[in-house]
């Protein structure tokens, strides 16, 4: 990996995480744009952020319109440990899944060979620079959060592997960025045994890195379901941009509980820490009260809950 990439990465991750415990925070923040695509809660979201006064203005954006191209998603999700608000299956869960964007089935490299008969994909597309990327940022995101544990999901099934000349390009850079980081474990698991464990003992994991976009995005899925479902937030994350959703394919619609801690998400990866923190104190209260477990519950009653808790 050349010294720029490296540099870009360790500038990216600053932008995503809360760094240090003992950094200086300035209550002074220059108003910062956040572009919204307007869902079904998104309105309340800005209802909450008008409350809090957070140092963001929105402006609304045309999707159809525009382009933007991501290298990497982070789905992380409220800890089962302290949301006991919501009946959970497990406890002492908290894993953040990141995956790759940009290759693998998210390449999207098709035609039709014979027409009306036969179709030959070739969506499966590596390189090894963008292999060294996606470990570097999950072993960086590790580092800057305190995680201890980073697992690399494969396609390995004993000694045979799938996709040897994609999975060996992936695994061997896992392995490389590893030993820059001699103080985080470093793992590996074939997708099938990832699926089962995070299903039997998904305590085992802490952060869950994957190159395949089609690995990732079942992987992503399961924990979300295992954790909390449609409460569970993601991030898209660019060199120069960020896009913040709920989980997708999790739930029945939006759900504000998972808007709200992606706005979370979203002011740290814009270095607002105190306004992320405000609001992500405000939603763990509100869930702890209750208030935001209920069926009977609207969308308005979770954020006038939210407001409420606000310090």
């Amino acid at each position: 990996m050349s010294h720029q990439s490296i540099s870009l990465l360790k500038n990216l991750i600053s932008r995503i995480t809360t760094g240090s415990r003992i950094q200086t925070r300035s209550v002074t923040y220059k108003t910062r744009p956040v572009t919204v695509i307007h869902g079904d809660v998104t309105n309340e979201v800005e209802q909450v952020m008008d409350a809090m006064h957070a140092p963001v203005y929105f402006e609304t954006y045309d999707i159809i319109k525009g382009k933007y191209e991501s290298f990497a998603t982070g789905n992380g999700g409220i800890d089962t440990e302290e949301q006991s608000a919501f009946e959970c299956r497990y406890n002492n869960v908290d894993i953040v899944v990141i995956r790759e964007n940009t290759e693998g089935e998210n390449a999207v490299r098709e035609h039709q060979v014979v027409p009306g008969g036969v179709i030959q994909s070739f969506k499966v597309t590596m390189t090894k620079f963008w292999s060294d990327r996606i470990a570097k940022f999950a072993f960086e995101y590790a580092q800057s959060n305190k995680r201890k544990k980073v697992t690399a999901v494969h396609n390995k099934q004993k000694d045979e592997i799938f996709m040897k000349l994609a999975d060996a390009f992936f695994l061997e850079s896992s392995q490389e960025v590893a030993k820059m980081y001699p103080n985080i474990t470093y793992d590996e698991i074939c997708i099938a045994n990832c699926c089962l464990q995070l299903v039997e003992k998904p305590e085992r994991f802490d952060v869950i890195v994957t190159q395949d976009d089609l690995c990732g995005n079942i992987v992503s899925n399961i924990a979300a379901g295992v954790a909390g479902g449609s409460i569970m937030p993601g991030g898209h994350f660019g060199c120069e941009h960020a896009v913040f959703e709920q989980v997708e394919s999790v739930g029945i619609g939006d759900n504000p509980v998972a808007l709200l801690m992606y706005s979370v998400m979203m002011l740290r990866y814009l270095k607002l820490l105190l306004s992320a923190d405000r609001l992500e104190t405000a939603v763990k209260r509100a869930i702890s009260e209750g208030k935001c477990g209920n069926n009977s519950t609207t969308t308005q009653d979770v954020v006038d809950a939210v407001i409420a808790n606000l310090d």
